[in-house]
């Protein structure tokens, strides 16, 4: 078990009247466990948090008049006890789909992002041939950090698994969103997942990865490589980048700055 202290910061200014939603706050799920958390405003504003039905992502909802600054500060100590079993994983089936869970059924279909519809004769031609399984899932996350390049830049808000697969470059989302794609072509459901996590060569900044359902469950993967899944802390889980964008807003704005840092981890 790990305790780890959470830092997030986000200044902007607000040229127009806004409504923001933001999901910058951890997730209340099974490998993490809340022990304190704050968020605060600077100008002190009104707020409401809601949650979404899908997912339980706890978003932050609230309308800033337009103002040079404004600043938003989370900040939690969270203990992260993930249940990783290395060799237990290995042995993971895929499940066919006739016994999938009705809400796991969302998570084999093409959306914005991860458009699987598309790549199917590639997944089939570069996986199908494999054991299902775990070690498919895991063969194609090494396909994914051997081929693309991480390229900071290189991607924007309309860039898809196919554009990824084209350029041969993406930062992580855009890393998780082809790992998604290549499941959902075979038939394995997959989803995004984004949090905390500590990552020496970048500058901080949200993270993104992708899980897949084996057996029953939910198993993390990461084809950047930047760091262990088990070090994430999950802020929110969603069919693709479209559900688990830090901030959505409607008005204009500029972001000056974003700062989500993790740090001090203590092993019990």
């Amino acid at each position: 078990m790990t305790t780890c202290k959470i830092q997030c910061q986000l200044k902007y200014k607000i040229v127009q009247a806004t409504e923001f939603v933001f999901l910058i706050q951890v997730a209340h799920h099974s490998d993490q466990t809340i022990i304190e958390e704050q968020l605060t405003f600077n100008p002190p504003i009104a707020w409401r948090e809601f949650q979404d039905s899908s997912h339980q992502n706890r978003h932050i909802r609230l309308h800033v008049e337009p103002c040079d600054h404004f600043e938003v500060h989370y900040s939690a100590t969270v203990e992260r006890h993930p249940a990783i079993n290395v060799d237990h994983q290995q042995n993971l089936n895929e499940v066919v789909i006739s016994d999938l869970p009705d809400e796991v059924l969302p998570y084999l279909l093409a959306s914005r992002y991860c458009n699987s519809d598309l790549l199917v004769d590639m997944a089939n031609r570069s996986f199908a041939w494999m054991e299902p399984g775990y070690s498919r899932v895991k063969a194609i996350e090494q396909w994914i950090y051997n081929n693309i390049f991480y390229v900071s830049g290189s991607s924007d808000q309309f860039t898809t698994a196919t554009d990824v697969l084209i350029h041969r470059a993406g930062v992580c989302r855009d890393f998780a969103h082809l790992g998604i794609a290549l499941c959902r072509a075979l038939g394995i459901p997959a989803r995004m997942v984004v949090g905390y996590v500590e990552i020496e060569k970048f500058l901080p900044d949200f993270h993104a990865i992708f899980e897949a359902y084996l057996d029953g469950g939910w198993v993390l993967f990461d084809p950047t490589r930047l760091a262990p899944v088990e070090n994430m802390v999950r802020i929110a889980t969603g069919i693709d980048a479209g559900d688990v964008a830090f901030s959505t807003y409607y008005g204009e704005i500029e972001l000056i700055k974003i700062e989500p840092i993790i740090s001090d981890k203590l092993d019990d």
